[in-house]
């Protein structure tokens, strides 16, 4: 009997549904890690390039308050779509229903490409209004820095619908592929640009920074030429699959728009939770600060660059590991709704949570306590960026359990649940800004977000268990062993940091590189070690690892 004919009856859909979960995470994790380590690790000669230190800080500020406002406006014009665009290909290619799944691709072309015109001139045309309302000096460099992002978005929301498409077949290397391969061609652009303006012409930090956001839309070419090429080359299985389309469902191009509306507005609205947070830091920091404390323009400039810029791109590194597994978890449990497997949709759900601690506690835990020679490595050492980043760390968590649990519950069909969540851990957020900055100064900030996404998280958890009763007393068993084998870890990562400082200072920029690779390489030995030791790797990853334990010699 072959596989697939075994899926049917049931008999391990357990498994498929698994392995399907773990190499799918396999490859979107490594393609998000490798676009965001790029994506930070450009910072280290993008900020020596610029000048100074201050000036530096000064030039982050002004991408940050660029990059925010940006990225509500992609959200808005792509955020849902390839999730929803997955959903809906996954679900109805289930079905045997190819010719819908292709007709929802095409529309979602044509719905995506008016979505991104729309958005780019809105953007255009309110750019003075964003800058006037951020924390920059200049309104006039503000406005120039958010108008050079407005034209990524002619291209991206087309490139998102083809990543949907293709991740509806259950094939995720060319997303991890395409997101790898624009962030390269992002980063390369924006050196080079940097180095002939600053370096060779000895041109204006403006200018400078100008030339780096435009490089979003250089990226985005790159990347969606290469998906056209991938879709291309899978044009004879496309082909075959609609000659082979059952065709038993009769719905009109009308009624394939408002699906994709009705199913990407939803997703929109939660993949634009994280950037929504971050736009009332933007709008509002700076007016409380001057209200609460006695720092200067400057000094809120360089605060907010340092907490909302600087911390933000290292952690994004590790909640990009929490997006790639909700990517890859929608069309499958997609794929079980379809197929009425509600038993199947809890495991689901049960090994997406599990997964997720288990390589996001390692990752922001170990992130917090290596977190001053970390940040002296991209950024020189700072005793108030090094405490900004070990907050941030641990706020990491909570961001990355949003958007896994946000993306999951959507693809269960419990979106007004998610919703629902959200808009009250905005409430939340709001109504503790200011007190939160006005004890805690810019630690407030992230307080303030961790607060509003703990109580939103709390939300999603409880219409989870209520739709699937999860098995909660398993789960938390799960999760105490995980916080077991990770708090040993950050006590080795921990001594071992003490004893390295005392040859190599975190203080300085290779003496923190030393540290660091050594602990954090101790560190991940342990962790590695102790999930193989106790079972924990077999069970959440599969045969592969207990086979790998058999060939180490772990019992």
């Amino acid at each position: 009997m072959s596989k697939d004919k075994v899926e049917e009856k049931g008999l391990v859909s357990e498994k498929s549904s698994r392995e399907k979960m773990v190499s799918g995470s396999a490859w979107m994790t490594g393609g998000s890690i490798l676009s965001r380590l790029l994506g930070a690790l450009y910072i280290i000669p993008w900020m020596a390039w610029m000048g100074n230190q201050e000036v530096a800080n000064s030039a982050n500020a002004l991408y940050t308050i660029g990059y925010t406002p940006y990225a509500l406006f992609l959200n808005i014009a792509t955020a849902g779509v390839p999730s929803a665009i997955a959903k809906q290909v996954s679900y109805y290619n289930a079905l045997g229903e190819y010719k819908i799944s292709q007709d929802i691709y095409k529309k979602g072309l044509q719905v995506m490409a008016v979505t991104g015109v729309a958005a780019a001139a809105l953007m255009y045309v309110i750019a003075p209004f964003i800058a006037a309302n951020s924390p920059t000096a200049s309104l006039s460099d503000g406005t120039q820095v958010i108008r050079s992002l407005s034209w990524a978005l002619l291209i991206i929301p087309c490139m998102s619908v083809t990543r949907g498409f293709i991740q509806g077949h259950h094939t995720m290397a060319p997303s991890a592929i395409s997101q790898f391969i624009e962030q390269l061609a992002r980063v390369i652009f924006m050196l080079a640009a940097v180095y002939l303006i600053r370096i060779v012409f000895n041109g204006e930090i403006v200018d400078a920074v100008t030339a780096s956001t435009f490089g979003a839309f250089v990226g985005a070419l790159f990347s969606i030429v290469y998906l056209l090429t991938i879709i291309r080359k899978k044009k004879p299985e496309l082909d075959y699959n609609l000659a082979h389309s059952k065709n038993n469902i009769k719905i009109s191009t009308n009624e394939i728009f408002k699906s994709i509306i009705k199913t990407a507005i939803p997703f929109i609205i939660i993949g634009s939770g994280i950037t929504l947070f971050q736009i009332i830091d933007q709008f509002t920091f700076a007016p409380i600060m001057k209200t609460v404390s006695e720092l200067t323009a400057k000094q809120i400039e360089n605060s907010y660059a340092i907490a909302a810029g600087n911390a933000n791109k290292l952690i994004m590194i590790v909640i990009s590991l929490a997006g790639s597994m909700a990517i890859t978890s929608v069309p499958l449990i997609a794929d079980l709704l379809a197929k009425k497997k509600m038993k199947d949709v809890r495991r689901q759900l049960s090994d997406s949570i599990q997964l997720f601690f288990f390589i996001m506690l390692p990752a922001a835990i170990g992130m917090a306590v290596i977190s001053k020679s970390l940040y002296t490595v991209f950024y020189g050492y700072s005793a108030f960026g090094t405490g900004i980043l070990q907050l941030s760390s641990f706020m990491s968590i909570f961001l990355g359990l949003f958007v896994l649990l946000g993306s999951t519950l959507q693809a269960a069909d419990q979106t007004k649940p998610a919703l629902s969540a959200m808009g009250i851990g905005l409430v939340v957020k709001l109504a503790v800004q200011y007190p939160a900055l006005s004890i805690l100064g810019t630690y407030g900030m992230l307080v303030s977000n961790i607060i509003g996404f703990g109580v939103t998280v709390l939300l999603m958890l409880w219409a989870m268990y209520k739709m699937t009763k999860l098995n909660i007393n398993f789960l938390l068993r799960r999760l105490l062993l995980m916080v077991l084998i990770t708090t040993g870890m950050a006590l080795i990562v921990f001594i071992a940091q003490k004893g390295i400082a005392i040859f190599f200072a975190p203080t300085d920029r290779f003496g923190a590189l030393i540290n660091m690779t050594i602990s954090s390489s101790l560190g991940g030995i342990f962790y590695f070690y102790a999930s193989l030791k106790t079972r924990l790797a077999d069970r959440l990853l599969g045969s592969r690892v207990q086979r790998l334990r058999t060939k180490l010699k772990i019992k």
